[in-house]
């Protein structure tokens, strides 16, 4: 008798020892294969099979054992060569579920692996709505096989998905509304419930309709079990519903999941027809993608990466930044160049320059993060970004003042040149000014032009703070201290 999947969460060191217990197996099978390669008698051999194939069966078991997430997250965790190893031994009906879990870029690799009669197996086993997620890493004639053998209505549904733009609601929400009509009782509901067998994950309420199917409101389960059953729907149904258009941001519908507490909520088009319903769960996993593409954004990297990737891609991705990030680093060097009789005699400029820039890069990226994110949450208008910015700047001179007074004493103790300390605690001042202007504006302009403000803003930051830092401090000490 096949033993039942563990259902159960993974906290992180739960996670740690499923990838040790995998790659303890994996260490053990290598070993096997490495002995038979050099096993030189037929019974050896023999026995060093038996051996390869028990290890084999061992982690078979073991994955058939695991969470489809926890599948993934050993998958994304090993080298290409195990990683396809383990991917052999998982069961074929949860590859479909499988490739919706891992990252982009391990899913590509996976993809690889399979043949068509494969990829379209797994295929087969998503609804519409995951599919859509999906039909952009199949190849064409597999997406056109899957799309011959769905009767019309998820062939319709999966169309529509995959004719909604990306990141909006529509690439995220389901087809599995359960509505009930308003004219009903509530033991009617009851019934209904029943025959249905199971109600979808993450239900907590019915969407009501009218007779002509226009969403009228919503049924929540916890006020209908306390209501008599003789009621109708439409005397205990909330009408004030929180709904949303396909075509509205996936960011903007998490900020309202985050601010009234949703589980679900209803898709309706502009007649208020329900069409599908958001549901916690995609929110998240948009907000974990959405995550990750930030931080990655902000160390100037194009795309998600499998860590184990070839060295050629993962090279190609992260080139351009480091290309802007070569040409800041040469215009900050010739920056010095133009003050080189002024280090020369006075060499502990040279020694002090790092930390009028260092502390500027860092006040210039907490800037802009809080600026991301409050662009992120929609919090910025035209009508408070003057005050916004008058605000933050006020914040950087408090700061310069303070900070730069600290380092302007400790230079003048160190060196004993009460000029030096003074343009050290000016320089300090007037580069935390500009990291904080800085900050506000690269995400504010690339908000404008409609791109990612958090897409390689800290290589930006640090290029102007590191050249506005050590022209500010090396101009100063010219003029006074020379």
């Amino acid at each position: 008798m096949e033993t039942a999947p563990i259902q159960r969460p993974a906290d992180s060191n739960h996670l740690q020892n499923i990838l040790q217990e995998v790659t303890n197996l994996l260490r053990k099978q290598h070993l096997v294969e490495h002995v038979l390669e050099r096993s030189d008698t037929p019974r050896h051999a023999l026995e060093q099979q038996v051996l390869h194939r028990q290890h084999l069966s061992e982690l078979e078991r073991k994955l058939h054992r695991l969470h489809v997430a926890d599948i993934a997250y050993v998958l994304e965790s090993l080298p290409l060569e195990d990683r396809l190893t383990v991917w052999d031994l998982v069961r074929a009906d949860q590859d479909g579920e499988i490739l919706l879990e891992v990252s982009d870029a391990v899913r590509e690799s996976l993809i690889a692996r399979m043949d068509q009669t494969e990829l379209q197996a797994a295929a087969a086993q998503l609804d519409a709505d995951e599919l859509a997620d999906l039909a952009a890493d199949l190849p064409r004639d597999v997406l056109q096989r899957v799309l011959d053998t769905m009767d019309a209505r998820h062939r319709a549904r999966l169309q529509t998905a995959l004719s909604y733009p990306e990141d909006t609601v529509g690439t995220l929400m389901d087809y599995e509304p359960v509505t009930i009509r308003e004219d009903i009782t509530l033991d009617l509901v009851y019934r209904y419930l029943r025959r249905m067998g199971e109600l979808p994950d993450h239900t907590d309420k019915l969407f009501v309709t009218d007779r002509h199917g226009v969403l009228t409101g919503a049924l929540l389960l916890r006020r209908m079990v306390a209501e008599d059953p003789v009621r109708r729907v439409s005397e205990v149904m909330a009408r004030d519903v929180v709904t949303f258009s396909p075509l509205d941001a996936a960011s903007a519908a998490a900020q309202a999941f985050e601010r009234y507490d949703l589980v679900s909520a209803p898709v309706v088009d502009a007649q208020r027809r329900v069409l599908g319903r958001l549901t916690v769960d995609a929110v998240v996993d948009f907000l974990q993608e959405a995550r990750d593409a930030e931080m990655l954004g902000r160390a100037g990297l194009r795309e998600e990466e499998d860590l184990f990737a070839g060295v050629g891609p993962s090279v190609r991705n992260r080139w351009p930044w480091l290309a802007v990030n070569l040409v800041t680093a040469l215009i900050a060097s010739r920056v010095i160049g133009l003050f080189e009789g002024t280090i020369e005699r006075l060499v502990a400029l040279a020694a002090l320059m790092p930390i009028v820039a260092g502390i500027g890069g860092n006040t210039g990226n907490q800037t802009s993060a809080l600026i991301i994110r409050a662009l992120a949450l929609g919090q910025i208008t035209g009508s408070n970004t003057r005050r916004l910015i008058r605000k933050e700047m006020q914040v950087a001179l408090l700061n310069g003042v303070v900070w730069g007074g600290a380092v302007g004493t400790v230079a003048y103790l160190l060196y004993g040149n009460l000029k030096l300390g003074l343009v050290m605690s000016t320089a300090m001042l007037l580069n935390l000014a500009l990291a904080a202007l800085m900050g506000i504006f690269i995400p504010l302009t690339m908000h404008r032009l409609e791109r990612d403000p958090a897409l390689g803003s800290s290589v930006l930051l640090t290029a102007i703070t590191d050249s506005g830092g050590f022209f500010i401090f090396l101009g100063l000490a010219s003029v006074f201290l020379l």
